[in-house]
């Protein structure tokens, strides 16, 4: 009778553990596959063709690198990355936070804007009303009780649906695959400033720790756990590197064609304007449908991961109610900023990629020290692995490189510095 009690709750705990799990990594994919990611993807394919497809390399590689790091370093030491960056270095988690909250406020203007292109093409709603409504939606969510369950479950859902419906219109575009999976490993032209705002879009700023914070919810943390992290990392990993690829197919078989793309109006929608030269009117509506599914979720991972770094300055914020209403309040200010900005949403979306890009390597600097040098005290005495460590060293250094390069070219997106 003991034995099957025990089998029971072991069962049960285990379920009660898979929710977040499969959570994180969707927040995770969901997030680094957000409308700034989809509108980089079209503008940048315009722009290098089939050479684009060596920057989609880099940026899974990076990603790789670094979210390996990213998600071990947070499960073994059990904190979230502000604790754990202020344990190594005192204020450095105050500083990385201050950095997160602004690039992830930064990036949520772009989300809520991605939401209300994406309504726009779905059901013809004007681009504003639509990000109001979208960024009300996700209120709703945060407000419920059960905010962790009901995002878990949003995130799962249109995750698949966006990778079905993408995967549909790749094939339906015919893209050069043989000159893509050339290009992939030998580009035609090489742009750090275009492979330093991809992987801003889809790995800097709140994204690197989005699925990382996400998982210490299953309660899955020590060292005892590395192998369950391992599992759940890569699955995210995995999950985004396809859906970048399956997207940049998508875009490629358009502009392979000889379809020129608008990106200088006020209301230029370049990923739209693919999707529609592919299935006519049927391709914008759908085109809507992924890219406002892309657009919510990263609403979400942006708030719900920028409000747990907002914990960093008081502990009180870091869980239950206050948790959400922290939450709920950062979007409303991301709300309220979209309402009033007057850039183009499309330069707001490539721009954002590229400062967050540029937050990055500070962050991952301070885990690269913690992963070297602090694992008897900080990590708890976990030997480390070396290779992974001289991977996220080298991903860390790239970043630098790439960022400091790539300064003047990516504010130049809104006419900063031009």
């Amino acid at each position: 009778m003991t034995d099957t009690t025990s089998a029971e709750r072991a069962k049960s705990f285990a379920r009660s553990r898979r929710g977040p799990i499969l959570g994180a990594i969707f927040l995770m994919a969901t997030s680094a596959i957000g409308p700034g990611f989809i509108t980089q993807t079209a503008t940048f394919t315009a722009q290098l063709g089939a050479a684009f497809a060596f920057a989609i390399l880099a940026s899974i590689l990076i990603d790789f690198a670094l979210q390996m790091n990213v998600w071990r370093l947070i499960t073994v030491s059990g904190k979230r990355a502000g604790d754990l960056a202020n344990e190594a270095v005192p204020f450095s988690g105050h500083v990385l936070a201050t950095l997160i909250v602004i690039g992830g406020l930064a990036f949520n203007i772009g989300n809520i804007a991605g939401a209300g292109l994406g309504l726009n093409a779905l059901l013809g709603i004007d681009p504003k009303v639509g990000g109001l409504l979208s960024a009300l939606l996700a209120i709703g969510i945060f407000v419920y009780k059960r905010a962790g369950r009901v995002v878990d479950t949003v995130v799962l859902a249109l995750g698949l649906l966006m990778i079905g419906l993408t995967l549909f219109v790749a094939i339906a575009s015919q893209p050069p695959v043989g000159d893509a999976l050339r290009q992939t490993f030998v580009p035609d032209t090489l742009n750090f400033a275009t492979i330093t705002t991809i992987v801003g879009g889809t790995v800097g700023g709140y994204i690197t720790y989005a699925g990382a914070h996400r998982y210490l919810d299953s309660g899955l943390t020590g060292p005892e756990h590395v192998a369950a992290v391992h599992r759940a990392s890569m699955s995210g990993i995995l999950v985004t590197g396809i859906m970048r690829y399956v997207l940049f197919l998508a875009i490629l078989g358009v502009v392979a064609s000889g379809v020129t793309l608008d990106f200088s109006s006020q209301a230029a929608n370049p990923a739209g304007q693919a999707f529609g030269a592919v299935l006519g009117d049927a391709g914008i509506r759908i085109f809507g449908a992924i890219f406002w599914a892309a657009a919510i979720t990263s609403v979400i991972g942006a708030a719900y991961t920028s409000a747990t770094f907002i914990s960093t300055f008081s502990k009180k914020l870091g869980a239950g109610w206050r948790l959400q209403v922290a939450t709920v309040a950062f979007i409303v200010v991301s709300l309220v900023l979209y309402l009033l900005i007057g850039a183009a949403p499309a330069a707001i979306l490539v721009f954002v990629g590229g400062f967050n890009g540029l937050i990055l390597p500070i962050g991952m600097t301070i885990f690269m020290y913690v992963g070297w040098f602090r694992q008897r005290d900080v990590l708890h005495g976990y030997r480390y692995p070396v290779w992974l460590l001289a991977l996220g060293t080298f991903a860390t250094l790239l970043s630098w490189y790439m960022g400091i390069v790539s300064v003047g070219p990516i504010f130049a997106f809104i006419g900063i510095g031009a």
